[in-house]
């Protein structure tokens, strides 16, 4: 499994996402919200892919999660956490 690539997610830059997040679990689901992301980068250690909408506020995604992607949606799983990402282009 390959690491999450900034440079393959930069064609979501500028873009209305819808973001999802979702617990294998079954436990309690967070609404989905629309959000237009800013910039995307690595955090500081490189464990994460920040996802901004803001110059402070961001989504931080796990570099190791399983990724599935189109030309219009990204989605990660953390297999560690049980949580799956979902971002989905409005």
């Amino acid at each position: 499994m390959e690491p999450i690539n900034v440079d393959d997610l930069q064609r979501f830059v500028g873009s209305t996402m819808e973001i999802a997040i979702e617990d294998k679990q079954g436990g309690d689901q967070a609404p989905v919200v629309k959000k237009i992301i800013k910039k995307i980068q690595y955090c500081p250690d490189h464990t994460h892919v920040r996802f901004y909408f803001d110059t402070m506020y961001f989504l931080a995604v796990p570099l190791n999660s399983k990724v599935n992607q189109t030309e219009v949606m990204f989605s990660a799983s953390d297999l560690e956490s049980g949580l799956t990402y979902t971002f989905q282009k409005v």
